[in-house]
């Protein structure tokens, strides 16, 4: 099954297995998720399924999103995403996909935004070298040369520089579930995730897994 969750990141702790071995692991709070809108070849060109997360007040949302969440009767949902489905007639306006769609040992994608930490120089975002630490240096932390002179005459785009880190969608793939709380919607995923604790995150099944597995 291709199809994932929309969850928010609770924040780690630590469980044990069997050996009494201590397993880091982040409580991701997953759904419940509404379908929002069912897509086929027919009507849409291709097959997906829409989903909605995160019940809002409804003057958070403008007068289409209500107006299209109506459509599938459910609440004002802050966050929507679509997810591919082979076959989308098996689900229906409206009904929650939870937590249980994930089995214990399941492989898992997690996407989502990296803590932002603002305007980070050269060492901090690059993990570039510093400069010698004697009285007489003036080059601590500086970048040093950025390119040439005369030729080209102007520092090459993408130029690693100081500059704002974080905040960027990123994927940390092939994550282990270790457990399913089907009760509470709650998934605990082996290591970390992206984000802090309140972000949003979007669980997926792993891909490309017969190639890790060689």
């Amino acid at each position: 099954m291709s199809l994932g969750i929309l969850g928010t990141k609770l924040g780690m702790t630590q469980v044990f297995d069997e050996a009494g071995k201590a397993i880091p692991v982040t409580v991701v709070q997953a759904g419940p998720c509404t379908v929002t809108q069912v897509k086929t070849n027919q009507t849409d060109g291709y097959s997906a399924i829409q989903v909605g997360f995160k019940e809002v007040k409804p003057k958070s949302l403008n007068k289409p999103e209500l107006g299209h969440l109506s459509k599938s009767s459910a609440p004002a949902l802050r966050h929507l995403h679509e997810y591919r489905a082979d076959n989308p007639s098996e689900y229906s306006l409206g009904q929650e996909i939870k937590a249980d769609i994930f089995t214990a040992g399941q492989i898992v994608d997690v996407i989502g935004a990296s803590i932002g930490r603002g305007f980070a120089g050269y060492q901090k975002r690059h993990n570039f070298g510093r400069g010698p630490m004697a009285h007489g240096s003036k080059n601590h932390r500086a970048p040093g040369s950025i390119g040439a002179g005369t030729t080209p005459g102007r520092v090459y785009p993408g130029k690693r520089m100081a500059g704002r880190l974080g905040g960027k969608r990123i994927t940390i793939n092939k994550l282990t579930v270790i457990r399913v709380d089907p009760e509470q919607n709650l998934l605990l995923i082996k290591g970390a995730v992206p984000g802090k604790p309140g972000a949003l995150l979007n669980i997926v099944p792993a891909k490309n897994l017969k190639r890790s597995s060689q």
